[in-house]
């Protein structure tokens, strides 16, 4: 197919790359323990692991999994947020041949079991914080082994003990649980230090994770990622990351925050892996809502690289201590997980000097699939371009390619995409074109040149008196208000137009009120796009990823009318 935006590609980016450079992920974290060996992989309340370290870790932790029975193939849960527990884990996971399940921590029981019944793991490696959750599912998962971590297990010594502590006792984040027969992770790994690890030879075309999707579409469904998958999202975006990484080459490593949870695709990819095959440094936080926290950590460290929601990097903006951060080399700023604002980034090109770089993915693309060129010192308000060996389309309701400027499903084909859902063939031949491509579910335009830009999710668009109304320009004037932190709008029953607007908004100023709102947006908006009500809240319903979550406030709304006599 035609590609024009290979003309718009910075210079030096290949228009294609080659998947099949190394086999497995094990491969390629074998090359990085060895080339990187000295270097330091991870960073975590002070302490620096190194790759050497990493990599006995993760082979002691991977005898002892296999020593519990654990063949390849089977699956196994991660339930952890960002402490150094989770690169070990994973990189023993895929080196004993097992493939990893990435579990939002935060979950409910109820969707823990879900997960865990659906992807059918047969082990958990959980923080302690969470393990309760754990209990009230019980023995209805069918797991063969938990291994339970605790936050202070891998600074050791007197630090460690302090740490576990406070996390237990000062601050009470341990709730109460019993999880008869489960194992400490410590002591795993110091009984695999004895043991004999057999390195598991995995096929570039074996299933490496399930990453389940959001669901705020539907029942949460597992991408069955492979090895060629993320290998391939990880090439693809190192290629598309060089002229950024050109702006300071005297640099011998660079730092990436690592604030989006490794539970998440973008991280877990992007952040992890991509900082992997690099030979750099992540700085692991474990809360990123914690801001406080966040700058105390991050204050420690140059920055060189920040991937990050919107709602962060706002929240970083806005914080009195913001200005402790050294961002004199921060080279790449990367904006994903949910349209970046143009205030958001404008304010922050104005305080770092790093443009943020909007990037577009989903769970089933490992994720990257689009990304603003990163040479760029301007805000676009489009997703950018397919990344390296990526095609793109926009069609129709039957699946018909729309020419150039025309509004439709984007559709996606590329080495990075999906085998498929997890145990669900025939979500799986709906989520596909015949010719290959994944429907996304999101609404966009392709212009001439090959810039992708997403007007709205197909389920969040809201239909007033047959007009399209999409959620995100309507946020986007709201946002652009000075007294506005953030804003989301849905669509609510209306018996005079079918549906209407309701903006839910959260105050930046206190003083702003709803005429003065109302008033600004008039000037922006045609009378069919503006709210019908607006609401002032507190804060806003969102993912762990920090994405304002727009099915939450729907859901609320119709309990309410439902409530109504």
């Amino acid at each position: 197919m035609d590609r024009p935006w290979l003309a718009q590609y910075p210079q030096g980016v290949p228009a294609d790359i080659d998947p099949g450079a190394f086999s497995s992920l094990p491969k390629l974290l074998q090359r990085s323990f060895e080339q990187f060996a000295e270097r330091p992989a991870f960073a975590f309340m002070g302490k620096r692991t190194s790759y050497a370290q990493w990599e006995r870790d993760s082979a002691a932790l991977a005898a002892w999994l296999q020593a519990q029975g654990l063949r390849a193939g089977e699956r196994i849960a991660l339930m952890m947020p960002n402490v150094p527990q989770y690169p070990i884990a994973v990189a023993a996971a895929l080196r004993a041949g097992l493939v990893v399940v990435n579990v939002n921590p935060l979950y409910t029981a109820r969707e823990l079991e879900h997960q865990l019944l659906d992807s059918g793991a047969s082990a958990i490696i959980i923080l302690e914080n969470f393990a309760h959750t754990l209990e009230q599912v019980g023995g209805r998962a069918g797991l063969r082994v938990v291994l339970v971590a605790s936050m202070g297990d891998t600074l050791g010594g007197v630090k460690g003990t302090l740490v576990n502590l406070v996390v237990r006792h000062l601050k009470h984040l341990v709730p109460r649980f019993s999880l008869p027969g489960h194992h400490r992770f410590p002591r795993a790994l110091a009984r695999g230090r004895g043991l004999r690890f057999t390195p598991v030879e995995a096929r570039s075309e074996d299933v490496a994770v399930l990453q389940y999707t959001g669901g705020t579409t539907g029942v949460s469904k597992g991408a069955a990622l492979s090895h060629r998958n993320l290998i391939a999202n990880v090439l693809q975006s190192d290629a598309w990351n060089q002229p950024a990484l050109r702006r300071h080459p005297e640099l011998a490593q660079m730092n990436t925050v690592c604030a989006l949870p490794l539970y998440h695709i973008f991280a877990f990819t992007v952040v992890m892996f991509l900082a992997a095959y690099q030979g750099g440094m992540i700085v692991l936080i474990p809360n990123p809502r914690d801001l406080k926290a966040t700058i105390d950590e991050l204050s420690h460290y140059e920055l060189h690289c920040f991937p990050a929601v919107n709602t962060l990097f706002n929240a970083l903006l806005h914080h009195p201590d913001f200005g402790r951060l050294n961002t004199s080399k921060l080279m790449l700023s990367v904006g994903g997980g949910m349209a970046v604002q143009e205030a958001v980034a404008r304010q922050w090109l104005e305080r770092t000097g790093c443009p943020i770089c909007e990037g577009y993915g989903l769970s089933e693309t490992s994720p990257s699939v689009c990304c603003n060129p990163t040479d760029t010192d301007h805000f676009s308000g489009t997703i950018g371009l397919p990344l390296p060996s990526t095609d793109m389309v926009v069609v129709d309701d039957d699946g018909r390619v729309l020419p150039a400027g025309e509004r439709g499903e984007v559709a996606v084909r590329g080495p990075q995409v999906m085998q498929g859902y997890w145990g669900r063939p025939e979500d799986t031949a709906k989520a596909f074109t015949s010719d290959g491509y994944f429907k996304t579910g999101d609404v966009g335009i392709i212009d001439a040149q090959g810039y992708v830009r997403i007007v709205d999710r197909k389920k969040d668009m809201i239909l007033v008196s047959g007009f399209n109304v999409y959620p995100n320009e309507i946020e986007d004037v709201a946002v652009s208000h000075p007294g506005v932190l953030e804003a989301a709008a849905v669509g609510v029953p209306d018996p005079d137009s079918g549906e209407s607007v309701l903006l839910f908004v959260v105050r930046s100023d206190p003083t702003l009120d709803e005429a003065g709102l109302r008033a600004w947006m008039a000037e922006r908006l045609t009378g069919y796009k503006r709210p019908r009500r607006i609401e002032f809240r507190d804060e806003l319903p969102k993912t762990s990823v920090g994405k304002i979550l727009r099915r939450s406030l729907r859901e609320q709304m119709a309990q309410r009318q439902g409530a109504r006599p």
